[in-house]
């Protein structure tokens, strides 16, 4: 008797644990404070934030991950996991997208205190060595450039996690001249580095570019997700709680 109530409760809490797991929304990015930050901590981002809010709602948890940007596409795109957050449209056409960005962001040139140079468009580049992250789409132009000089020393890319610590401890070393950066993420990361008063931006490579979280076109509750996650922000900024997460990163609604 007592072997059989064992099974019977071993196979509720199985039956449990499957229900949870199948109740979580999965989410995949590189570390990228503010907009994601490191997973379990007090502050996992704002994106990160807002999808618990939005996805709690509707009956849902967030499994938040870290991994490499070019891994984490490759895994949502095949359906292994649901959504991306920080993306920007050129990342994943192909992905599912809200109809609003979950923010705006600023391609930016950096350069080592001290240093003359300026971003002033693509021909101003063959005089310097830049540093980029692997798997990022910045422009259209600047993308070309990329993959026209990936061979060269003109350009450097770095993959893997800490990708962008990596490209200013090179550019702080002068094994780089520059390192392109949305501005959000290279303020703090400075900062968290106690890195800001080494480094000065050097000129915007594009005007400020929409990001998103977006999803999996290898499943089919994608559609579901992004109206669940349009619908949601609407809400949360009309509440006045959007602007009450984004303050804890020290942000401004960006519409």
């Amino acid at each position: 008797m007592k072997l059989l109530t064992k099974v019977a409760t071993l196979g509720v809490l199985f039956l449990l644990s499957n229900t949870i797991l199948a109740k979580s929304v999965s989410i995949r990015a590189d570390v990228w404070f503010p907009i994601n930050g490191v997973p379990g901590s007090s502050s996992p981002g704002y994106m990160i934030e807002l999808a618990q809010i939005i996805l709690k709602e509707h009956g849902y948890m967030v499994d938040y991950q870290a991994s490499p940007w070019e891994r984490s596409l490759n895994d949502v795109r095949k359906g292994k996991f649901d959504c991306v957050v920080g993306a920007y449209t050129e990342d994943a056409p192909d992905f599912i997208f809200p109809k609003e960005s979950w923010g705006k962001i600023e391609s930016t040139f950096y350069v080592k205190k001290g240093n003359a140079w300026k971003y002033v468009g693509i021909k101003s580049l063959m005089s310097a060595k830049v540093g980029t992250i692997g798997g990022y789409a910045y422009s259209e132009e600047f993308d070309a450039y990329v993959a026209a000089n990936s061979n060269s020393a003109r350009v450097q890319v770095i993959k893997g996690n800490n990708a962008l610590e990596k490209n200013i401890k090179k550019l702080l070393a002068g094994r780089i001249d520059t390192l392109i950066e949305s501005h959000l993420v290279m303020n703090a990361k400075l900062k968290d580095m106690g890195k800001s008063s080494d480094i000065m931006a050097a000129g915007l490579l594009a005007p400020a570019d929409d990001m998103y979280i977006a999803c999996s076109p290898a499943k089919a509750h994608s559609k579901e997700l992004v109206q669940w996650f349009s619908d949601g922000l609407e809400k949360l900024r009309a509440s006045g709680e959007l602007q009450k997460v984004l303050s804890k990163y020290g942000l401004k609604d960006w519409k």
